[in-house]
């Protein structure tokens, strides 16, 4: 596997390189459980080219009042709710040619080694903006029961004055407390730009992990802590610039991603054929091209994907972005009938801040 050759290439050995190689933001998000596993999803996309799309049963909780029990009474029973659930499997696909890749970024590594680190990483930075996609899209739903998960798990401070707008030592408790109540303490991981890590930092409220290594030397690492949460970094999070609008200056939004356990439901259902090369003899007197492909399944717990807006098999980060897609799980049931899942049960939440 020393050279970027078709007629070498192994796709199974290739696969187990890429395997391999660390996701840090996926790692991460696997650690904290706010990416977790789930059998159904598993079973209902096992063809690997067959199905896209399916409908999971969720069950309600036990509910209702207990009944008297003293020896008059009669004990009736009472059913829980199934809601619906809808998920999907997102495909996507690259290629590229030898010229794409870098001789040598691991000090030393075989050059496919250096083509597996590269496209590990690459598909990490296609998985955090598939995440990107669903979050923006869930938090564009409509309609009043909709609107009660929007609102209760957006906490705004960008209309407050001076500071005020910024985050600071209370925002990431009241923001979680607004979201979930008395279950806040589900929230694990928090994902914010670099702007404000940079606020919070210079407020002394982000403390950066520390390790020791093998010669007893402490180093800080790239992971922070924030009232107890994982903090990831990453300028690829949501970033807006607001116009001045009368006597309110223009000024930079950002947005913060609050994720607890089981926010969303992870499966990396996978394509029937992974990884592939082919060399055209033609162009540019012959080229070899590796070709990637991926499908894996990212389903926000409580939230079901309706597919109102779908053109084809697998949808584009465009239109996981549509609210119009997604809806809160629900029982099917007609008009003020229809039952929805408790809006406080789903541990996910933005700050919107001005830093």
């Amino acid at each position: 596997m020393a050279k970027f050759n078709s007629k070498t290439f192994n796709p199974e050995v290739f696969g187990k390189y890429v395997g391999r190689i660390p996701q840090t933001k996926k790692n991460e998000l696997k650690k904290s459980r706010a990416l977790k596993a789930n059998s159904d999803i598993r079973n209902a996309f096992s063809s690997k080219t067959g199905t896209a799309y399916a409908t999971l049963p969720m069950y309600g909780l036990l509910d209702g009042d207990a009944l008297n029990y003293d020896g008059t009474t009669d004990i009736t029973a009472t059913s829980t709710t199934t809601f619906e659930r809808g998920v999907v499997v997102v495909g996507r696909a690259k290629a590229w040619m030898e010229s794409d890749f870098a001789e040598d970024i691991t000090g030393g590594a075989g050059f496919m080694d250096n083509v597996a680190v590269q496209v590990s990483e690459y598909w990490d930075q296609v998985d955090q903006g598939i995440l990107l996609s669903i979050l923006k899209g869930i938090f564009s739903m409509t309609g009043a029961n909709n609107l009660k998960f929007v609102n209760g798990h957006t906490y705004d401070i960008t209309v407050n004055a001076g500071d005020a707008a910024l985050v600071g030592a209370s925002t990431l408790n009241s923001a979680i407390q607004q979201a979930s109540g008395d279950a806040k303490s589900k929230f694990k991981l928090v994902v914010m730009h670099s702007v404000v890590a940079t606020n919070l930092e210079n407020l002394k409220l982000l403390a950066y992990l520390k390790q020791t290594d093998s010669d007893g030397i402490e180093r800080e690492l790239t992971l922070a802590s924030w009232n107890g949460r994982i903090v990831l970094i990453d300028d690829s999070m949501p970033v807006e610039e607001v116009a001045a609008a009368g006597e309110t200056p223009a000024y930079t939004k950002y947005t913060t991603y609050v994720l607890g356990e089981g926010a969303f439901d992870f499966e990396d259902i996978g394509a029937e054929v992974p990884y592939e090369m082919s060399r055209d003899p033609k162009t540019n007197g012959g080229q070899d091209t590796l070709y990637s492909r991926q499908r894996k399944c990212f389903a926000p717990y409580g939230i079901s994907y309706t597919k109102s807006n779908q053109a084809t098999l697998s949808p584009t980060n465009a239109e996981l972005e549509n609210g119009a897609n997604w809806t809160l799980v629900n029982d099917g049931g007609v008009g003020a009938a229809r039952k929805y899942i408790e809006h406080k049960a789903i541990p996910i939440a933005r700050i919107v801040s001005k830093g």
